[in-house]
């Protein structure tokens, strides 16, 4: 277990990717703090779940990540309950889709700040302890629209070009502290949330459910097939292992071959 005595935040861990990265890194021994919404009861079994089958100390905040306040005491709740942040893997995120004209400003404005926002201030508070340590590893779930862009998303693809800037700008000012700063960009991931959009596509559409997958959510995704949350949390994981340390700034596509178009 590499990642023994460490300890790691996972945003938008209550579910989905966050909670499937939250898991691998438990699994080899890091101590983690989840964050995100949901049911109080559902989370509580979510966490007790991971700290029963890992045998490490697992917390929550429920921080809303648009608060900077509240970021800065998700920073110090996991600094007093766990320990300082070893490993920061800013997860947390939403989406709207509307055309630029037509969109809320409301929305624009939530959008930014959980997508863009909350891991400049995730990063900035973390930093300093792990440049004290002289190790840290900082993971950011990016998307393929960090490097393409799609209509009627443009806080979406905004906020994930600007992640993909930002880690480039953070992994040269950190490129000798032992601190990596990296992210990872996915295509469409196989999630409940994707799964959950599927019906009401059919019958708005008057598709079948495989014409759904193949011709609406997988058409810029040669390989047809989905990400799952356990690829997107196994690079996660390879990426916090000392054989990564000379991976910094880059940005990990896993994407079918979305953006190789």
């Amino acid at each position: 277990m590499f990642l023994k005595g460490k300890t790691a935040l996972v945003t938008g861990s209550t579910s989905g990717i966050g909670q499937c990265v939250a898991t691998a890194l438990a699994a080899e021994g890091a101590n983690v703090m989840l964050n995100g919404f949901g049911d109080a009861a559902e989370i509580e079994n979510v966490r007790r779940g991971i700290e029963d089958a890992h045998k490490v100390r697992v917390g929550y905040n429920g921080a809303d990540l648009t608060k900077p306040d509240q970021i800065e005491g998700l920073m110090r709740g996991c600094a007093e309950e766990l320990g300082g942040v070893d490993i920061l893997v800013n997860n947390a995120g939403m989406q709207h889709v509307a055309p630029v004209d037509e969109f809320p400003v409301a929305k624009w404005d939530l959008i930014i700040a959980l997508n863009l926002t909350a891991a400049f201030h995730t990063t900035r508070l973390a930093l300093p302890g792990m440049k004290k340590k002289g190790w840290g590893r900082i993971v950011t779930t990016a998307s393929a629209h960090s490097l393409v862009a799609s209509p009627n998303k443009s806080a979406y693809v905004a906020a994930k070009h600007g992640i993909a800037g930002f880690t480039k700008s953070v992994a040269l000012e950190t490129a000798t502290s032992g601190v990596t700063v990296n992210c990872i960009s996915p295509g469409y991931v196989w999630t409940s949330l994707v799964e959950n959009q599927i019906p009401d596509t059919m019958k708005a559409r008057g598709l079948t459910r495989e014409q759904v997958m193949n011709d609406v959510l997988l058409a810029a995704q040669p390989t047809k097939q989905f990400v799952t949350v356990e690829q997107v949390a196994a690079l996660a994981l390879f990426l916090c292992r000392d054989e990564a340390s000379a991976i910094t700034g880059a940005n990990l596509t896993m994407d079918g071959g979305w953006t190789a178009q």
